[in-house]
C-alpha cells in the first residue's frame, strides 16, 4: 500500500480492453485487470459493510466486464461504471496502489 498520502496518481487509461494503467506520481506504473478491478469493489452493494463479507457472486459478473465511464472523486479516488450496470463502488488511490500485482508490490514485505 502507498504509505504515503501524496502519492497520486498522473494518468489513469485504459490500455486495450482488459487492463486499466494507473501512472504515479512516484514513478510507479500499475496495470489492473479489469474483470479483477469489478471483483475488488468494496461498496456497500459487493461487502456488507458490518461484518466485511464478500456479497458479491463473481460468476455473476460477466468475463468481458469492462468500464463505461471513470471518473474523480475529488483528490482520493476514482469512481468506475461498468458495463455489467454497477456504478457504486469508489476507488481510493491507496487501495489501487494496494491492489497493484506487479512484481514489485508483490515482493514489498508488508
Amino acid at each position: 500500500m502507498a504509505e504515503d498520502a501524496s502519492i497520486l496518481p498522473t494518468d489513469i487509461r485504459q490500455r486495450g480492453p482488459r487492463e486499466l494503467a494507473i501512472d504515479w506520481s512516484d514513478g510507479h506504473a500499475s496495470a489492473f485487470d479489469v474483470r479483477a478491478l469489478r471483483l475488488a469493489c468494496g461498496c456497500a452493494t459487493c461487502v456488507d459493510e458490518w461484518t466485511g463479507k464478500a456479497l458479491l457472486d463473481d460468476s455473476r459478473v460477466p468475463a468481458d466486464v469492462h468500464p463505461i465511464a471513470i471518473r474523480p472523486v475529488g483528490r482520493y479516488a476514482i469512481q468506475i461504471d461498468w458495463s455489467d450496470g454497477h456504478d457504486t463502488g469508489i476507488y481510493p488511490f491507496r487501495r489501487l496502489r494496494a491492489l497493484c500485482r506487479c512484481e514489485r508490490c508483490v515482493a514489498r514485505p508488508i
